[in-house]
């Protein structure tokens, strides 16, 4: 059996990519802007500055979440979301990574 097109690429990329994808999203990056400025919101507070419906900037929290990027916590009936410290090291340590193997020359 051939190659799948993410087995061509080392295990570094493909994660580079996928959190790429994860990102490429103007609401993710808005929702991620929040919680840095406030550490901890629920649901309702992203509604009230993000002009999305509920129901949206819920999809855009599980994907933020599935990726590691934030956390969640159940209280009562609401969900509190807050940034994953030890994730964005190692979002940072990546894309730092990427950027410092840059050189300023030109063919």
């Amino acid at each position: 059996m051939g190659l799948t097109k993410t087995d061509a690429y080392t295990d570094e990329q493909n994660r580079l990519a996928d959190l790429c994808r994860t990102l490429g999203h103007p609401a993710r990056i808005a929702i991620l802007q929040k919680l840095f400025s406030t550490e901890c919101c629920i649901c309702r507070d992203f509604t009230d500055e993000i002009d999305l419906s509920q129901p949206t900037i819920s999809r855009h929290l599980k994907e933020l979440k599935a990726a590691g990027l934030i956390a969640g916590t159940i209280e009562g009936t609401s969900v509190s979301y807050c940034i994953n410290p030890a994730r964005w090291r190692e979002v940072q340590a990546l894309l730092n990574g990427m950027f410092n193997s840059f050189k300023d020359s030109c063919c």
